[in-house]
């Protein structure tokens, strides 16, 4: 993994519905990866509370009273590997590991655990909580709860989803197809046809069950292994789906738990692309506006003006790709890969405008590394996470698409309407799930949360990737609920805003006090 500062602190994964007019080239934004630790050297294993134990489900029971042995890995914390179904509908069948790291409290009167999601689909919290723990999570958090990050089932250590060769992977992500036309939308759906069946043949029967409904299963089997009677949890972006999903299949196990970066689980997938659509050209206005604000700013004019010259940039990509220093070709979709990335944390526009910079000069490379950082690229070729694929594979499972050619061709229209800018390349999202091998199991509906336990969302006003109404309307679906908004920025709130937020969310966490509801920090 990357240093966290390559790209300032690198934001929470994020679900983006960005189709990138490549063949599987939707885009993921990682956790921040800097090194640090704490933590016990000695092995332990957890013996099952016979209370836990005897409330969990009888089909089930071995899976909850498992012995999990944690060991001590990654310098200074604890890895396991916990034993799951995997297909909940065959629990005597075929199992799969969730791959657990834990950051153990170093403080007296531990609360228990607080397992954490980054987003995504397909963010690793494994990597997320060795990486970024100890600075996105506050001391005093730390010091109450052991921190257990976890790869959910289908991501990286987990069952990956498996598909294509790192010299694949950049094939893919270079060509061109012309969406908009009956023949290079037909390319397309070829080439993603032809990756779907290498994904189900690397990956195996454990491709139809990575949805986000068996991953909350599995986060339920997490709690009992760890011996916690409630689950106590920190979801940031798709986290919340997840979180969500946990409260309104075990309302009665829910313990604290904050959703930042709220989605909304009652949205489709076409409804999720046309809300991002529309806060990334909020999010380009105001980058636009703080850039002309400040010197060596490559725009001019307007802010208007300077928006319509970042879309003549890319248009000019579009028409015309780039080769890059390495020598790789930089089309449209990477282009736009790079360009999305620093808005996931407004510290990271110095980066965009460097990167604007170069590229209005003639040169491209720097776009090109933003877009390899956001890809899981290293330098050397090599690929560190399978993001993008753990990302189409959940989603193509979590939502039924529009994949029929006037469904998509209109969904397109109204996505440029949407976004001027970056509509063209959130279309056609259907292509990589309509010959996908396994249908989706899911229909969005609100969630139905009937528990007792207040949970805490979060929005931020500014957030491009999930939508501040989104932690809104999910506010009202989880009843006992209080929602705290940020008026900033970027994407996600606690960890990287301010005291506000973070005392809210520590106070809540820490000593089970909940924030006023609409409380705006």
């Amino acid at each position: 993994m990357k240093s966290a500062r390559a790209v300032s602190a690198r934001s929470r994964s994020v679900a983006i519905g960005l189709r990138a007019a490549g063949a599987m080239a939707l885009v993921l934004v990682l956790s921040s990866c800097t090194l640090f630790g704490g933590g016990s050297g000695s092995k332990d294993s957890s013996s099952p509370n016979p209370e836990i134990a005897e409330a969990a489900p009888a089909d089930l029971r071995s899976y909850y009273t498992q012995q999990v042995a944690w060991a001590p890995c990654e310098s200074d914390f604890e890895c396991a590997k916990i034993k799951v179904p995997m297909d909940y509908g065959k629990p005597d069948g075929e199992s799969i590991e969730i791959a657990a790291l834990r950051l153990p409290s170093e403080g007296s009167n531990k609360k228990g655990s607080l397992l954490v999601n980054p987003g995504g689909p397909g963010g690793s919290g494994y990597d997320f909580v060795r990486d970024a723990g100890a600075t996105n999570i506050s001391e005093k958090v730390r010091s109450n709860y052991d921190i257990v990050g976890f790869d959910p089932r289908g991501v990286k250590r987990s069952a990956p989803v498996t598909c294509l060769t790192d010299q694949e992977r950049d094939a893919a992500r270079a060509k061109v197809y012309a969406l908009d036309t009956d023949a290079g939308l037909a390319e397309a759906l070829a080439d993603n046809k032809a990756i779907a069946a290498k994904c189900a043949e690397k990956t195996g029967p454990v491709l139809g069950h990575v949805d986000t409904v068996s991953a909350a299963k599995d986060l339920d089997i997490l709690r009992g292994v760890l011996n916690d009677s409630k689950l106590n949890y920190l979801g940031y972006s798709y986290g919340t789906f997840l979180g969500s999903t946990y409260a309104s299949l075990f309302p009665d196990n829910v313990g604290r738990m904050v959703l930042d970066g709220a989605m909304d689980p009652s949205l489709s997938y076409e409804e999720l692309t046309s809300g991002q659509a529309k806060a990334f050209e909020k999010a380009i206005m105001a980058y636009v506006t703080h850039c002309l604000a400040n010197s060596g700013c490559p725009l001019s004019g307007t802010p208007e003006e300077a928006v319509g010259q970042i879309q003549d940039v890319i248009k000019a990509v579009e028409a015309d790709p780039r080769s890059a220093k390495d020598g790789r070709t930089v089309n449209a979709s990477t282009f736009v890969s790079g360009f999305i990335l620093p808005f996931y944390n407004d510290d990271n526009w110095p980066l965009l405008t460097q990167a604007l910079d170069s590229a209005i000069k003639g040169d491209v490379s720097p776009m090109l590394r933003l877009a390899d950082f956001g890809a899981d690229r290293e330098p050397n070729g090599t690929y560190t996470a399978n993001s993008t694929f753990a990302f189409g594979a959940i989603n193509c499972l979590d939502y039924p698409m529009v994949t029929d050619t006037a469904g998509m061709r209109a969904d397109e229209q109204q996505l440029r309407e949407a976004s001027p800018t970056l509509g063209y390349y959130f279309a056609y999202g259907g292509t990589n799930c309509k010959d996908w091998p396994h249908q989706s199991v899911r229909t969005p509906a609100p969630a139905d949360y009937k528990g007792s336990a207040d949970i805490v969302v979060i929005g931020t006003t500014g957030d491009p990737a999930t939508p501040v109404e989104w932690a809104t309307e999910l506010r009202k679906q989880l009843g006992t609920a209080a929602l705290l908004t940020w008026k900033g920025e970027g994407h996600t709130a606690y960890g990287r805003s301010n005291d506000c937020i973070g005392n809210a969310v520590d106070s809540y966490l820490v000593d089970g006090k909940t924030p006023a509801d609409n409380t705006v920090c």
